[in-house]
């Protein structure tokens, strides 16, 4: 990706390569919640024969993520991505406690979700074979390219599946490490939400979904109980039920301006997604209004 700098023409702004993997390490480590959105819990976590560079935890999904460096190309994503997440099921126990150990609150094995668990690889670059091997709609495994450039600015961004249609559980029974994994860690894809909607509800998601996109630089993250749409943050979950859309517009009480009253105050509910408000629909007649609520969220979540 090449930037540029706006003077009377276009000024090209050069790469400047991290020499070392600690310095990725280090720039990662330290903007954690800024980058992914997860909390910080150990550095160069040992365990067996194993040292992984960064361990981290999903608040919003409630699940441990093991977080690799790497400068060098020849590595194998799915070997050394199974392994650490195999270290982590095998040893549920020393997770918790290294939690515990860094963190002001405890945590019980039964907090966490283990289904959930993911590793991430960030390197300068990831090879054509590295960015194949990924390409299976239900891996646990991400990988996020970052660069540094010489105005001091940093990009990282996540490698996207191309169209993965394939279950990595097609090539699991060939491989016991990656089976057993594949039975406890789940990753939900769009399809699993929209299968128990009727047509009418599935066509109206998509309505739903396009407009979502044309409001700006968002992402589609299924989750395990609703489908994220995230820009830094999420901004909106959707939760897919049968006949209609249950949505939570990521703002505080009293940050929202509704003037038709169509949501619904849920700061002192339990509920799936985040925010504090609420909005069941089954058509798509207030679909701009919708839109322009989802706005206000989208713009406080950027600033």
């Amino acid at each position: 990706m090449a930037l540029y700098k706006i003077e009377k023409s276009l000024k090209y702004i050069k790469e400047k390569p991290f020499r070392l993997e600690k310095e990725i390490q280090d720039l990662t480590e330290h903007n954690l919640k800024t980058i992914f959105g997860l909390e910080f819990v150990k550095s160069e976590f040992a365990l067996n024969s194993f040292r992984i560079d960064t361990l981290a935890f999903d608040i919003e999904a409630n699940a441990f993520v093991i977080i690799e460096y790497k400068r060098d190309k020849n590595f194998s994503v799915i070997d050394q991505g199974y392994a650490y997440l195999s270290l982590m099921l095998n040893n549920k126990a020393d997770f918790i406690l290294e939690f515990n150990e860094s963190q002001n609150r405890t945590l019980k094995r039964t907090d966490v979700d283990w289904s959930q668990s993911r590793v991430l690889f960030v390197s300068p670059k990831f090879t054509n074979y590295q960015r194949e091997a990924i390409n299976f709609k239900d891996l646990p495994i991400e990988l996020w390219e970052v660069k540094r450039f010489e105005n001091e600015t940093v990009s990282f961004d996540q490698i996207q599946k191309a169209g993965a249609q394939e279950s990595i559980k097609t090539i699991s029974k060939t491989d016991k490490t990656i089976d057993k994994i594949a039975k406890e860690i789940k990753v939900y894809s769009e399809s699993e939400h929209l299968e128990r909607a009727t047509e009418e509800n599935k066509e109206l998601y998509e309505k739903v979904k396009n407009a979502l996109l044309n409001l700006g630089d968002l992402e589609v993250k299924p989750k395990k109980k609703y489908i994220a749409f995230v820009s830094g943050t999420n901004v909106v979950d959707v939760q897919v039920q049968k006949n209609a859309l249950k949505l939570h517009i990521n703002l505080k009480k009293g940050e929202l301006e509704d003037s038709k009253k169509l949501t619904r105050d849920v700061s002192n509910i339990g509920h799936y997604g985040n925010g504090d408000y609420q909005l069941q629909f089954s058509n798509d007649e207030d679909i701009e209004y919708i839109m322009s609520l989802i706005k206000q969220s989208l713009k406080k979540n950027k600033k």
